[in-house]
Parts: structure tokens; sequence; C-alpha cells
């Protein structure tokens, strides 16, 4: 399972949407420090196409309780047990798959210099760098580009569509929902069509631990946690700052003030 969807980092700034959540933190879903949203909607933050606000509010929570009960707990496991050292090394493995996922976007987006370098990355990362476990890419000048679907869409002149949380993955939109769903079906086109676990004999159970030792990682490699941000509309603001961040991405300016 990959996507860099996935992913939010907070700082304030999300990387591809994932869900989080604080662990040993008081519940603030039953204490609400916050009015209506509706006094605000003249504010940029409430700025973004999001018609399943109910679906989408309780699905924000879900991947709250997911966390704190499931995703966190098991992650702070991993990172108990696991040395520093190796923590990095796996991350680098999946990070470098996930140049596949880079390259094939930069391709579809006929970005020749950009595909050059994720190219380059991969192979310079692949064979130096022991199957990405180290980045000697990087030390060469070949920076990463992150790329998906998604921004693909974006590029061709897509628009979003309404804001969506997802299960596990979190803050997306419609367009980014599609493009997630082909990433995730070129990813597993070329997995199954290579079957690196075959010839084991037990292929299945290998597939679903590598699955799922991704999973760990990519939240593993996430900051973000839910109801840690101190901001009293956090919903709405990961809602703006994906919204925006994922315009900025696709080559579209910041709506205006």
């Amino acid at each position: 399972m990959r996507y860099h969807a996935c992913r939010i980092a907070v700082s304030l700034s999300l990387a591809l949407p994932l869900a989080g959540c604080a662990t040993g933190v008081k519940s603030q879903l039953e204490v609400r420090p916050w009015h209506s949203i509706n006094e605000f909607r003249d504010q940029r933050f409430a700025d973004v196409a999001d018609p399943w606000e109910g679906f989408n509010l309780g699905m924000y929570r879900f991947n709250y309780y997911l966390d704190k009960y499931l995703l966190i707990p098991v992650v702070n496991g991993y990172e108990f047990v696991t040395p520093t050292f190796v923590q990095h090394r796996v991350s680098g493995i999946f990070n470098n798959l996930g140049e596949v996922r880079n390259l094939t976007n930069s391709l579809l987006q006929l970005k020749g210099g950009e595909s050059a370098t994720t190219l380059g990355r991969f192979l310079t990362n692949s064979i130096i760098g022991l199957g990405g476990m180290f980045d000697p890419a990087t030390r060469f000048g070949l920076d990463r580009h992150d790329q998906d679907f998604g921004k693909t869409l974006g590029y061709w002149g897509a628009g979003s569509g309404p804001y969506l949380v997802l299960p596990f993955f979190g803050p997306s939109s419609v367009r980014d929902t599609g493009g997630l769903a082909v990433d995730t079906g070129i990813t597993y086109g070329i997995y199954t069509a290579l079957d690196p676990f075959a010839d084991t004999g037990h292929s299945f159970a290998i597939s679903a631990g590598v699955a799922s030792l991704e999973a760990v990682d990519m939240r593993h490699q996430q900051s973000f946690r839910y109801y840690e941000s101190g901001y009293p509309f956090e919903y709405y603001m990961v809602r703006f700052l994906y919204h925006e961040k994922r315009e900025i991405e696709t080559g579209k300016a910041p709506t205006a003030n």
C-alpha cells in the first residue's frame, strides 16, 4: 500500500494526506472550544468547496480514533523496538520505490528534465544506495520531485472538485482520490507483474507483511497529530491548507484575498 497521499505534515504545512492523532491527549471532540464556523464564512480558510462537510467531519473523527487506538500505538512500538538507523533504512527503501510513481507522473506531465532527474535518482539510490537504504542521489544534486496522478490531472487542467476526507489517508479531493486510485492501480500492476516473492511459496504472506510495514513506515514519517495544532478550527484550517498546497503544486495560484 503506497501513497503519498496521503500526506499531511503539520508545521502547519501538509504533505499527503494521512490520518494522525495525539496519544495521551484529552479528547477535544467532546469539549469543543469553538463557535459555529458559519460565523467565519467570509474568511479564506472557509473558502473551499465542502458539500459533504458532515461526512468529512465524521471521517476526520474516525481517523482520530483510528490513530489513537491503533496506528500511533503500533508506530510507537515500532519506534521503540527498531533502532533509528534501521528506521531510516526502511524509510529509504520505501521512498525509493515511490520514485516509480514520481517518474510515471513526471512523464505524463511531459516534464523531460524532471523525469531524467527522477530516473537518475532511482538508479543511483537503487545501485549505489543499496536499494534506497542510503540517498547518495541527493548529495549528487539529484533532488526529489514528488508527483502523483492527482497532480497530473491538475496539471492538465482538471479542477480539484469537492473536498473529501478519506479513511487512513486523510485530506483529499475528488480529483486526488481518483489520482490515488490510479497510482495504486499502477503500483499494484507493476508489483503483480514482477511478483518478487513468487518463488518463496509464501508470496501472499510476505506481501501482506511488506504492505503492513509500509503502512507503519508511512505513518512513522508523518509528524501530524490530530488536535495538537492548538487551533480551535483545526478541521477547517487543515482543509484550507491542503487545498492551497495542492493548488500551488499543480501550478495554480492561491485564491486572492
